[in-house]
Parts: structure tokens; sequence; C-alpha cells
């Protein structure tokens, strides 16, 4: 079964740390939430944000991190700022790139110039506006100790959110040509590897944000692009493993792991949902290593959620569909009123599922059934996926951020 795969994610992190996309195990699960609350009722605080960006909250050692695009008279700027967790107050913000004309206008409808989450680890946060630059900076203050950029061709704007494997900063660059997974140094910025996709497609542009797992002494990056999903080693970038599909392409939703099986979407238009095992996977395992698919209600966007042998499916559409993970068999099936792009998370036992108009659902949730027990309008869009920390929610929306604490007596 795989017993030895486990998370390289922070799982050893404390409640007051959600340190890249997804949380420390980049799997959107988290400690206890609010279950309830209202407009005032149970908001620690509420902050206006001027930089717009659809990135998720990072939090680490206090400091709410997020990027953003700020545009002031005619002049945008991309920006990283830092605010306290406890007041909302800002700490430092920095002006690190500027936009070209064309990536203002290159941009799709429902992405930013902002849409990658930032990744935080031992007092750096590292932060990635795709093609338009890289750096890092030190959290505390935001002093700026590298920045650079990459030349590829983005389809759509940067979405695709970096993480961290040893002294390697893993990025997707799977753009209008030349797709491939790169590798820049965590301490420099300079390129230490870049891998092609080895699988030929029509459209070659990709979103999704790589996991890192570990099977015994061996790491391994998962990273799905179009046409594959690919294992590679994160110190060389040598493809380790591939599972090939159709045509699929732009894709979004993070992989997630369980029980030695990894469960990743196959992209737009006609998504499938693919159930692979990673126990001995060497070279391409179409054929061998499949376990279950599914076609129906699949997220183009969205991120799945797994736990306790099953896995939460959340639709664009807003179809939230429970499967046993080890069969692909539906548990349970809930329809949520609206459209999402955000992830969800699962927190306390319940999962907390945002629309892309500002409603925010929280769904008791267990192998066994699935019930909305509270949902209430932020009106404000949503796209980024919510952060908990502390037994406190913490929600982005197109104009603010958001912590909810629950507050007294709820």
């Amino acid at each position: 079964m795989g017993l030895g795969w486990v998370l390289l994610a922070g799982v050893v992190l404390g409640q007051g740390e959600w340190p890249e996309f997804r949380g420390p195990t980049g799997q959107g699960i988290g400690g206890k939430a609010p279950r309830e609350w209202g407009e005032k009722e149970g908001v620690a605080w509420k902050i206006e944000v001027k930089a717009r960006g659809w990135s998720s909250p990072v939090v680490s050692e206090g400091l709410v991190v997020l990027t953003g695009g700020l545009s002031e008279g005619d002049k945008t700027e991309l920006v990283v700022s830092a605010y306290d967790l406890h007041s909302g107050e800002e700490v430092w913000s920095r002006k690190l790139f500027a936009p070209t004309d064309e990536d203002l206008e290159a941009k799709h409808a429902k992405n930013g110039l902002a849409s990658s989450t930032p990744v935080i680890r031992d007092g750096v946060v590292y932060v990635h506006f795709g093609h338009m630059g890289t750096a890092a900076l030190k959290l505390k203050s935001g002093e700026v100790l590298w920045k650079q950029k990459m030349e590829y061709s983005p389809v759509h704007g940067g979405a695709s959110s970096p993480i961290l494997a040893g002294e390697r900063m893993i990025i997707s660059v799977d753009g209008a040509s030349d797709p491939a997974l790169l590798a820049l140094d965590v301490k420099t910025g300079e390129v230490v590897w870049k891998t092609p996709r080895t699988e030929e497609v029509k459209q070659t542009f990709s979103f999704c944000t790589p996991l890192l797992v570990k099977d015994g002494e061996r790491e391994v990056v998962i990273s799905p692009a179009s046409g594959m999903i690919g294992g590679y080693d994160p110190a060389t970038g040598e493809e380790l493993w591939k599972v090939r599909f159709k045509e699929g392409w732009s894709l979004v939703p993070r992989p997630v792991v369980m029980d030695g099986v990894v469960y990743v979407s196959t992209g737009f238009m006609k998504g499938t949902l693919l159930a692979i095992k990673l126990a001995g996977a060497r070279g391409d395992v179409t054929d061998s290593h499949v376990l279950w698919t599914e076609e129906k209600n699949i997220p183009e966007t969205p991120s799945y959620v797994v736990a306790e042998g099953v896995v939460y499916v959340l639709s664009d559409s807003g179809a939230l569909t429970c499967f046993d993970g080890k069969s692909g068999e539906i548990r349970w099936k809930e329809k949520l009123v609206g459209n999402f792009s955000a992830s969800p998370v699962l927190a306390g036992g319940a999962l907390y599922c945002e629309t892309e108009d500002g409603v925010c659902y929280v769904v008791e949730a267990s192998p066994k059934e699935g019930k909305i027990v509270f949902e209430i309008d932020l009106e404000d869009r949503i796209f980024a996926s919510p952060a908990v920390v502390e037994g406190a929610l913490l929600m982005r929306t197109e104009t603010g951020l958001w912590k909810i604490d629950g507050g007294a007596g709820l």
C-alpha cells in the first residue's frame, strides 16, 4: 500500500503556521475553526488590502504575508506585504517588480497579477509572480535577499505556486512553449536545473502547484502538467516516473496524497480524477499504477481534500462529492450553490468552501455524510483559498483580508 510514503511539507509546525499554498501539509487541512460568525460578530479584524491579487494568505511567526498588484494612477507595481496576525496592522510592504503593459493585458479575466501563493521557511518568504519576477525576503523586515526574472511565455498570466525542497525552490513553468519544471537555489535565486516535460501535447500551458513526498530515502516532487503527471527528483530534476493522459491542459488543482495514492485532475474541458499508486513507480506507469478514474463533477480549479480514507471533491459549479479513496465509490453528494475557484479547507471536521461571489459555506463532513451547517455572504469576490491558524480563519477577498475567530459566545 505504499505506507512508506509521507508528505514532506511542514507537518511538525504549530497551530500558528500556514506557510504555503494549502497549509502545512500542502493539502488544505488545519486545526479547528469557527463554525459560524456574523458580519461583525466573531470577526477579530477586517482590513482593506489595496494590492489586489488571488494569492492565498500564508502565516509564520505571527505575520500574515500577501502578494498583490498595486495600481496608483497609471503605474502598477508588484508588492509583498506583511500584517500582524493579531491586530491586522501592516508591518512592512515592499515593491518588487513593475509589470509591462503586455503583462497587464495578457492575463485571463479570472486571473490576476498575483495568483501564486508565497512560501515561508526559516524566517524567509519566497514570492513568485510568474515570468514577471521571483524574490526572497526576510520575513520579519521585508529586506530583499535576492530577486530575479526568468524567461518563459505564460498563457493567461501566472498562477502556479512555488514549493521548497531542501535547498531548491521548485516552480512549474508550463507556458505557451517549452513547458518545464524548474528549480532555483534558495540562497541565490540562480537556476539549478530545468527539466522539459516529456509528453507532446497541443496545449502546453498549465498552472499546477507541485507537491513534495517521500518514500523511504527517496524524495519525489509530484508535478502535473498538460498531458501528464510526473514524479521528479528534487535534487537533480530527473523524471522518475510519469502517467500519461489524453489532451488535458490548463491543470490547476494541486495533487493530494493519502495512503500511498496520489489524486490528481487532468485539466479543463473534460477533467478526470486519477488515483495513482506511488509505491514502485518508475518510468512510464500509465498502464500499471492508475487504480481508478472518475469523470463526473471533477473540478477544473479547486483542489481536493483527503482525510479518513476518503477524497472530498468540489467542482467549479458546486457539486461536492465524497469518494472512497481505495475504490472510487461515491459515499455521498451535496450541492452548493455558486461557482468555485478557491480550494476548500478541512478544519475540525468541517469543509470551508468559498464561492467566487463571496459566499462561504461550512459543511460538516465525514466519510458517512456531508451537511451544510452554515453559510454567509462576505459580499466581495473570492478566488483565494483560506488559511487556518490558531483556531481562526484567514480569508482574502478581492478588496480585503478577514480574520474570523468566532468571538465570545459563538
